[in-house]
């Protein structure tokens, strides 16, 4: 029996990984431990390890990165304190894999801090691209320190290819979070109003805004920005909260200013049946949240996508792409809410969705050989006639 560790930091990367967890959990070759850290462990980001508790999984770790503070140095000073968190894991015992997301400082941690171990690393959604956060570098250097890779389409394949990585080690998967879009059982609208307190007659948006972490210097202009056009669109708004990343407090503090004096609600954490279930919902999405590229998608929800965070990701025509400016959102909203826009959607296919991703990532889980096979990477050459050709001076 292989143990499989599985790093979550936050609300975001479990959602994705529920499917998948519940397949690891269920097979009787493989073994879950859960090692929780980062924002699910901070009561100012809505202590969202309560929801892994009520889902009945078995946290094995609770590495506590986080520091109260949200600048350079505070968020620098966590990325050191989360490597001996989980080093000091590691040290106790070691995983046969240790899986991770994405492109959190956190995950970065926990990947680093097992090179030394010798622990095989398994990686999902690698080979994307988000130019507007330090994000990007972070997921590029855990393909690096990763033995397996599990990419959400071709294109992204591609580029973990052209990152040196020998192609047995990729494998094209699909994103496990959208494997049971066509199976979950949604919250009605009225269960959702008793849940969280909410008034979701009227048509509304879903809005969520994070720090853009190349940009933080620009976050108090930035949200000002949308709050303004989000009050000249004047259509109710529900908030979901921002990451805690750098410039974080700022935006939390415009959005809490402006729920109290508006038509809008937050609701730090929906869980993800909650949240599926409001992006059934919504008349549209807005903000700059990885879902809008995502999840929107599969339930051919109008997104105004806004700045350079998302940028570089693989998207559909549902995703509207404006910059930071009140007009141009405003013009977004109103097209993305024009039902002729909505209508232009009908049949829209999710490049990231699958269908197979969990079963196709355990199976891989299983039965890849371990040992100094896995471990022992070698840089693999891209062919001659695809090299970039480097200028000398």
């Amino acid at each position: 029996m292989r143990t499989i560790a599985v790093v979550t930091t936050s609300r975001a990367d479990y959602g994705i990984y529920q499917p998948l967890l519940a397949a690891i959990a269920h097979d009787p070759d493989l073994r879950l431990r859960l090692i929780v850290s980062g924002m699910h462990l901070s009561a100012e980001a809505g202590l969202t390890v309560s929801e892994i508790e009520r889902d009945g999984y078995d946290i094995a770790e609770r590495v506590e990165v986080l520091l109260a503070s949200d600048t350079p140095e505070g968020i620098s000073k966590s990325m050191g304190l989360a490597v001996i968190g989980f080093a000091q894991v590691f040290s106790r015992w070691r995983p046969d894999i240790l899986v991770v997301l994405g492109d959190r400082f956190e995950m970065h941690a926990a990947a680093l801090a097992a090179l030394p171990f010798k622990i095989p690393v398994a990686h999902l959604s690698g080979g994307e691209v988000t130019e507007g956060a330090i994000d990007d570098c972070l997921r590029h250097s855990l393909t690096k320190l990763s033995h397996i890779h599990f990419a959400a389409t071709e294109p992204y394949a591609r580029r973990i290819l052209q990152l040196g990585e020998e192609p047995w080690r990729v494998v094209v998967a699909g994103e496990p979070g959208l494997d049971e879009l066509r199976t979950m059982d949604y919250l009605s609208r009225q269960q959702l109003e008793a849940r969280f307190q909410l008034q979701l007659g009227q048509p509304f948006l879903l809005v969520t805004f994070h720090p853009v972490t190349l940009e933080y210097e620009q976050a108090e202009w930035q949200i000002g920005e949308l709050l303004a056009a989000l009050r000249q669109t004047a259509m109710p708004v529900i908030f979901t909260q921002s990451n805690v990343d750098t410039g974080n407090r700022i935006v939390r503090q415009k959005i809490d200013e402006f729920v109290g004096n508006g038509n809008a609600r937050l609701v730090p954490s929906f869980g993800k049946q909650a949240y599926l279930s409001m992006l059934k919902l919504a008349t549209a999405m807005v903000g700059n949240s990885s879902s809008g590229v995502g999840e929107a998608a599969s339930f051919e929800l109008p997104v105004v996508n806004i700045g350079t965070r998302q940028r570089g990701r693989l998207r559909t025509p549902n995703v509207i792409d404006v910059d930071y400016g009140r007009d141009e959102i405003i013009a977004a909203i109103q097209q993305a809410t024009d039902p002729q826009f909505r209508l232009s959607l009908q049949g829209l296919k999710n490049p990231y969705e699958s269908g197979a991703a969990s079963s196709i990532i355990v199976q891989h889980l299983k039965q890849v050989p371990l040992g100094d096979v896995l471990i022992r990477k070698k840089f693999s050459d891209l062919p001659q006639s695809q090299e970039a050709t480097v200028e000398s001076k």
